[in-house]
């Protein structure tokens, strides 16, 4: 029970200062401007490590919001795709999981780091390729975002967190559902943590300079619409990871 309280009081702090900068009387019951603070959290993963947000009361009462607009407000983050639910557990920032972690859960120990990078060059440059098809002007806004958060974040587990969210941006943008369930898979085996731990021994400085310019390069090409250009930035990308890791495997 003490610890019930003490997530409710934690919650109720983080919607506070959610609204710290916003007018009351511009709130009110107006579900458009309780969308667009939740949304400006979400992006700027203000939310716990899990992304969960606080529930309909917590959100209402500490925003002076009526729940029907606080409701309102969800069901719209939720039909664009920002967040999404789980009977009995909460709402959550982000894509819901998907069911290829069962199967990424259970090969990651039959497959090694060469495996997962030939599988990523097989998936992630025609990913890229159809990105530039299809990538709205917001969606170049949320990579360039992604992408910065990446090169300023201060430490690895921030690092890994907004290099994996490009990636997975990107590869949604696609919009090819088959090849999206493929890089799900991958994504959930790069994100088991002793893989995690591998890949932190290479960042550097240096590196992160060298993937932010390649990043950009990836960006822009996406953004011109050039599909075998942002194909070729993205394999060059991954082709400069693979190097590095293989740096570290080299004896």
């Amino acid at each position: 029970m003490i610890f019930g309280c003490e997530v409710e009081r934690t919650n109720a702090e983080m919607v506070r200062k959610m609204t710290a900068l916003l007018p009351k009387n511009l709130l009110k019951d107006n579900a458009t401007v309780v969308r667009a603070r939740l949304q400006a959290v979400i992006e700027t993963g203000s939310l716990p490590a899990d992304g969960r947000l606080p529930t309909e009361r917590d959100l209402s009462e500490s925003m002076g919001v009526g729940r029907r607009a606080v409701r309102s407000a969800l069901d719209a983050l939720l039909a664009e795709g920002l967040i999404w639910r789980k009977q009995g557990k909460g709402t959550f920032a982000g894509q819901p999981p998907d069911k290829t972690q069962i199967l990424a859960a259970e090969i990651v120990g039959e497959t090694d780091f060469s495996e997962v990078m030939e599988a990523r060059l097989c998936i992630e440059p025609t990913l890229a390729a159809m990105a530039a098809k299809h990538a709205l002007p917001a969606d170049i806004e949320r990579m360039r975002a992604l992408a910065r958060r990446t090169f300023e974040a201060g430490d690895m587990d921030s690092i890994e967190l907004w290099d994996g969210a490009l990636h997975r941006l990107i590869a949604r943008i696609a919009r090819n559902k088959p090849l999206l369930t493929a890089f799900s898979m991958i994504d959930e085996i790069r994100g088991n943590e002793k893989w995690r731990s591998f890949r932190s021994k290479k960042r550097s400085l240096e590196t992160l300079k060298v993937s932010d310019t390649e990043h950009q390069a990836i960006i822009d090409q996406i953004e011109a619409g050039n599909s075998q250009a942002a194909e070729t930035a993205m394999r060059h990308h991954l082709t400069t990871l693979a190097a590095n890791l293989s740096r570290i495997l080299t004896p």
